[in-house]
């Protein structure tokens, strides 16, 4: 399947891409000049290193323990400050997630160090220019925030989408590879709203990054394996959702 996206030079073209496509795949050089415009990225290896402090995801329907993660929670309007929220549960409908919505969901925060640090800032702010480009009738966004960390032993694979093909019921998605150790698979799948399949790619390079547009498309991500069972394996990506504000 194509890499709709591939070698993307300019934030107009990422935009372009979502727009025709309703999904882009951005390599990391070309992530790392779009969130450049937008702030820097001087806490990165503080940023990387806060996925080893995560919490496990106890509300998984399928009874796994390998996943991970914290969760935070923004406000924002078209221009003006980006105002972290109080925290709050996760929830999704069981239209969207079958496996573990319906309920409230609650997860360890994401620190107040890395949620208020100049990386999360600077990638927050990327989302809310180019979101705001594809809906620019949209004045206000609720955000929500995950990191994520799937992990895979030798027997037990890691299912960053344990719920299958999906949705997650927001307006905009942003999925960005934190870390990636020792881990094969772990393709992402693209399709329509006829379950029609539009591309598929694998985030291997931090920075690497899908951004989709979720009224669009659903997307999912293939289970990941350790490539040697005798070593620690695992995926960390950041999730950032915008939801258009009523």
């Amino acid at each position: 399947m194509s890499e709709i996206g591939t070698g993307l030079q300019n934030a107009s073209g990422i935009r372009a891409s979502v727009e025709r496509a309703g999904y882009a795949f951005v390599e990391a050089s070309d992530m790392r000049t779009a969130l450049a415009r937008f702030g820097t990225l001087a806490d990165w290896p503080a940023f990387a290193e806060s996925w080893n402090d995560l919490e496990v995801d106890t509300y998984m329907g399928d009874g796994g323990r390998y996943r991970k993660r914290r969760f935070g929670v923004y406000g924002a309007e078209r221009q003006g400050p980006i105002v972290r929220g109080a925290h709050q549960p996760h929830y999704q409908g069981l239209d969207y997630n079958n496996l573990n919505g319906g309920i409230e969901r609650w997860f360890k925060p994401v620190t107040e160090e890395i949620g208020d640090g100049a990386s999360m800032r600077t990638i927050l702010e990327y989302c809310r220019a180019l979101f705001g480009r594809l809906s620019p009738e949209t004045a206000k966004w609720h955000i929500e925030v995950h990191q994520f960390r799937i992990e895979a032993k030798i027997g037990v694979a890691g299912k960053p989408t344990p719920e299958g093909m999906h949705r997650d019921g927001v307006d905009y998605v942003l999925v960005l590879l934190i870390n990636r150790r020792n881990i094969a698979s772990g393709t992402t799948t693209v399709h329509d709203l006829d379950k029609r399949a539009l591309g598929s790619f694998t985030l291997t390079d931090p920075l690497d990054a899908a951004l989709v547009d979720d009224a669009r498309c659903y997307h999912g991500v293939t289970p990941v394996e350790p490539e040697n069972p005798a070593l620690p394996a695992y995926r960390d990506v950041l999730v950032v959702t915008f939801k258009k504000k009523q």
